[in-house]
């Protein structure tokens, strides 16, 4: 695994030639731009309307360039017109926790709905079965809200373990937190 490898080179549904690769340490002004957009449509990520700095987009980047260099992290950029359109990542904890990684995935507006989010789901969990050698659960959180996404990870063998009653607020309303998880190995 290493900064900048291409792990996936082709075409969307839609006919967009995209390339689905490992961060790279010049990517940062790149991710910030993605994060702010996301973050101003308030979909169903944690930023809902926040807007990040670039100074905190580079500490963010440097921190998990250091994660994949460790086997720490798997971090997988979808580029599309040399703009990031996508990201998906699984981190793992630490002490105690340290064979669990933490799954989460975006995608810009106009890559939805294609099948571009499964296969940056599928190349990934691939990635960190590859490149983790702790890794032995992987778990995430999304909104109850969400029930595509919910459809989606259960397809890939992710079961509900818990919920938290209004434990995010999204769009101004307090929503159920939902949280699942899948055995690796």
């Amino acid at each position: 695994m290493n900064l900048g490898q291409i792990v996936f080179q082709g075409k969307t549904s839609s006919g967009k030639d995209i390339i689905i690769r490992y961060p790279q340490e010049y990517d940062a002004q790149a991710m910030c731009d993605y994060i702010n957009t996301l973050s101003k449509e308030q979909t169903f990520i944690r930023f809902q309307g926040e807007q990040i700095s670039i100074e905190d987009e580079t500490k963010y980047l440097n921190d998990q360039v250091q994660k994949i260099k460790d086997k720490k992290t798997v971090q997988l950029f979808v580029i599309c017109n040399n703009q990031i359109v996508g990201i998906a990542g699984i981190d793992l904890k630490d002490k105690t926790e340290s064979h669990e990684g933490v799954f989460g995935i975006s995608l810009a507006k106009e890559f939805r709905g294609y099948g571009l989010g499964k296969e940056l789901m599928k190349l990934t969990l691939e990635e960190a079965e590859r490149n983790l050698p702790e890794l032995r659960l992987v778990t995430l959180a999304l909104l109850e809200t969400n029930t595509l996404a919910q459809e989606i990870y259960r397809k890939f063998g992710f079961q509900e373990y818990g919920r938290l009653p209004g434990g995010s607020r999204h769009k101004g309303q307090y929503v159920d937190d939902i949280y699942m998880y899948k055995k690796i190995k």
